[in-house]
């Protein structure tokens, strides 16, 4: 038995004495303890050595107390297990060397053997179980297949993402075969990670929201709902669909357990769109982290006030953003904890 379960029971949508808070990428880039961590070891090498991506994970739990962690790990992992050559620059983040571009390439990525080549993630979990020793709950994640196929396609990172969408525009057929072929290696790799012990799993579709209400139905929402039912009846979810505030309402009805919603989109707007009926996770302004820690204070109440005490998770609107001052994100959490 966990024994803090805020998380789990607001997934349930059980009435809790306060929200459970935890933090996007609390795991890094603000913390002067993985700087010193990342001077050492290069990124890939921080997500593939057990030992430090468990160290890494339990970085915040010792030093900010959120109610959750999350493994510490990386989205783009699936495509490497796919086999592509995903590398990570300090200066543009991640490259892929080979993207796809035709048919053949395609074909060429697997999904056989996801297990074994991501087995390195599998082992932090258990060693991260170890340490928790069941005071909190530990979050398990994987980008959505829209956006690992961003990622594949364009061989970048990118604002918009145009080569991709053409790419889909040009070529459905294919897009919507490599989605598949993601789909199913993101279901094994979720599926191992239960079976090693992750109490929550959380879906990133960081850019969902470059595609229209209409497109979203076509190349995202089928396949993050593919993946949501063969999970769902043995774990909760949770879905955060960066910028899609066009398909909340969509994204409701479909089985998940709790939506992310950004800093774009208002607390009351969220609870209407989505009937009432979810919990609802977010939406703090990661700039925001950078005001006089009063204003923190109050700016965190009022978020509370506007999306209700219950069926809420308080959490940022987007990822931790770096050089954000561990003492104004210890008000953040500690402002939660107060309530």
């Amino acid at each position: 038995m966990i024994k803090n379960n805020l998380l789990i029971r607001a997934l349930k949508k059980e009435k809790t004495e306060r929200p459970p808070v935890w933090i996007m990428r609390q795991a890094g880039r603000y913390l002067p303890e993985f700087m010193r961590i990342k001077k050492k070891y290069d990124f890939f090498t921080r997500c593939q050595t057990p030992e430090l991506a468990t160290e890494i994970t339990m970085l915040p739990i010792n030093e900010i107390k959120p109610d959750a962690a999350i493994i510490f790990s990386d989205i783009l992992v699936v495509l490497q297990a796919m086999g592509l050559n995903v590398e990570m620059s300090e200066l543009i983040g991640p490259v892929i060397k080979n993207p796809l571009r035709n048919e053949k390439d395609i074909n060429n990525l697997t999904v056989n053997d996801i297990d074994d080549r991501l087995n390195y993630v599998f082992r932090a979990i258990k060693l991260t179980k170890n340490e928790l020793n069941n005071e909190l709950p530990l979050i398990g994640f994987a980008g959505s297949p829209w956006t690992l196929l961003c990622y594949a396609i364009e061989g970048k990172g990118s604002k918009n993402f145009n080569y991709t969408k053409q790419f889909c525009m040009k070529n459905s057929n294919l897009a919507k075969k490599i989605l598949n072929k993601i789909t199913k290696a993101t279901i094994k790799y979720l599926k191992t990670k239960i079976a090693y012990g992750v109490d929550v799993i959380k879906i990133f579709d960081s850019w969902g929201g470059i595609l229209s209400n209409e497109d979203y139905k076509i190349y995202s929402l089928p396949y993050i709902d593919e993946i949501v039912k063969s999970l769902h009846s043995s774990i909760p979810v949770i879905v955060f669909a960066k910028g899609c505030w066009h398909s909340l309402s969509e994204l409701s009805k479909i089985e998940v357990s709790a939506l992310g919603i950004d800093w774009t989109c208002n607390p009351k707007f969220a609870r209407k769109i989505t009937n009432n009926q979810l919990t609802l996770q977010g939406n703090f302004d990661p700039n925001k982290l950078f005001q006089p820690r009063h204003k923190i204070k109050t700016d965190v109440k009022k978020m509370i006030s506007e999306f209700g005490k219950d069926n809420y998770i308080v959490n940022l609107g987007h990822g931790i953003l770096p050089n954000t001052p561990v003492e104004n994100v210890k008000e953040f959490i500690n402002t939660v904890k107060d309530i």
